[in-house]
């Protein structure tokens, strides 16, 4: 079973806070009763509780959390992290570097690298300084951002080869400050990583049972310069629990769990969505995301798209004249239009997706072509025989067409496969293009391969009017 459909499997179906919960948190947050209020919130997980601050108006927000802030320090920092976004950094801008560096240090690094990035520069700098674990958070952010050096934990639980399990056991046992032990990496006198065993293998064995005997050397690791959608590929394929993070010489320098990978996969996909619907990716959960913000990411590309549109009406200004002797034609313009419109969406998004998910690569770009073009012929003859098929009823039934309604059938048919092909090898082959010139795939988002189909269909369709109805009603 792949790793996140585990996840799903045995993930509840609503992790929401229920409204009468939100609700009572809320009552005791505005008659003032700190301590119920922090008994409540120590019943929840840090989750639950970042779910019920972004229901919350900013004020409220600050004020719950300063409230858990100082009662329970770690678990207000916990749901903060789950927070994250510009929501969780306004909750920390107006502190003063020493109070946030200690309201830091408890969390694992990487943890506390998410929080700091949040800060502007100078404010994160100075606080990096106050911390006491500031030689971790440093090892973490010499590495490139969007890494596996960048999202690991320094903190890492590894033993030598000649430990044997009992002594592995009593080391496990003494270890409450690793964060998440999945795993026992084995290394050598300098560190490299020579070998991984499981829990569960170590108790199987006798206690005076070197390491190395139980080890697995064919180890699945993470250099520190792989990029973090690669590590998350990586924690899916292999179905990991944790993956070890190693340097040029294979030292073992950080690990990064499963729920860091399962974070990029879903702040990837839904970037991704975002963009497919026409719109710069959101930095901040949608509720929490300032009106301003929405309103400027959705607007750019809405003017961009809006005056690609315009081409569409200058394209029909330009077959004015035809319109004008044959208004028939105009009746089929959105029929034909969308058909395109929705075939290059679809054919988009199908190769989007499988460039996301490296089912297909920018070398496969000859193959996708080959297979689109055989899927827009095919889909464009079943929308073409439809098409005609209803022109032939209403004929028929209302003689909505007059006498050369076979001939605006063979209209709009033909357009349908010419429109419906140049749609599906305009959406297969733009992530392509974009992807090879080094921009993301996604920027080539169903909005605008609709619009470009738009345009180009509408020269398709009249072009193709022009031979069927000249000498008739053209």
């Amino acid at each position: 079973m792949a790793l996140l459909d585990r996840f799903k499997r045995y993930a509840p179906p609503d992790t929401r806070v229920p409204a009468a919960r939100l609700r009572t948190i809320t009552r005791l947050l505005r008659v003032g009763a700190p301590d119920h209020l922090v008994r409540l919130l120590a019943r929840l997980r840090p989750n639950e509780v970042a779910d019920a601050m972004r229901t919350m108006t900013a004020r409220d927000r600050r004020h719950l959390f300063d409230i858990v802030a100082t009662r329970d320090p770690r678990g207000a920092m916990d749901a903060l992290v789950e927070l994250g976004g510009s929501a969780a950094a306004d909750l920390l801008r107006e502190r003063d570097p020493g109070t946030i560096a200690a309201l830091l240090d408890p969390l694992p690094t990487d943890d506390a690298v998410s929080v700091l990035k949040l800060l502007p520069p100078p404010m994160a700098q100075r606080v990096r300084g106050a911390m006491q674990q500031h030689q971790y958070v440093d090892a973490v952010l010499e590495h490139a951002p969007q890494t596996a050096g960048r999202m690991m934990n320094p903190s890492v639980f590894a033993l030598r080869e000649t430990t044997t399990a009992g002594e592995a056991v009593a080391a496990l046992q003494r270890s409450a400050g690793v964060e998440m032990i999945f795993y026992v990496y084995v290394t050598d006198d300098r560190g490299h990583l020579n070998g991984v065993t499981s829990l569960r293998r170590l108790l199987m064995v006798t206690p005076d049972t070197p390491l190395a005997h139980v080890m697995t050397g064919d180890v699945v690791a993470a250099h520190v310069d792989t990029r973090q959608e690669e590590v998350a590929r990586i924690v899916a394929s292999y179905n990991l629990l944790a993956l070890p993070v190693v340097d040029d010489r294979n030292k073992l320098v950080g690990v990064i769990t499963v729920d860091d990978a399962i974070d990029v996969i879903t702040d990837d996909t839904t970037r991704e969505m975002q963009r497919l619907g026409g719109l710069e990716a959101l930095d901040d959960p949608y509720m929490t995301t300032p009106l301003w913000t929405l309103i400027r990411k959705r607007g750019r590309w809405l003017v961009l798209l809006f005056f690609g549109e315009m081409l569409t009406a200058t394209a029909m200004a330009y077959y004015e004249d035809e319109i004008a002797k044959a208004v028939v034609l105009a009746l089929f313009v959105p029929l034909v239009i969308s058909s395109g419109g929705n075939s290059g969406s679809q054919a988009a998004s199908l190769i989007i997706r499988a460039l996301a998910v490296g089912e297909v690569t920018v070398s496969d770009w000859w193959r996708v072509l080959q297979r689109e073009l055989l899927s827009g012929l095919a889909l464009g003859a079943v929308l073409a025989i439809v098409g005609l098929l209803r022109i032939k009823v209403w004929q028929q039934a209302f003689g909505s067409y007059g006498p050369e309604w076979i001939r605006i059938g063979l209209t709009v048919s033909c357009s349908l496969v010419g429109v419906v092909l140049w749609g599906t090898l305009a959406g297969s082959m733009l992530p392509f293009l974009m992807k090879r010139v080094g921009a993301d795939p996604a920027t080539s988002s169903t909005p605008f391969v609709a619009t470009l189909v738009d345009v180009t269909g509408l020269l398709i369709y009249f072009s193709i009017a022009s031979v069927f109805l000249r000498g008739t009603l053209l």
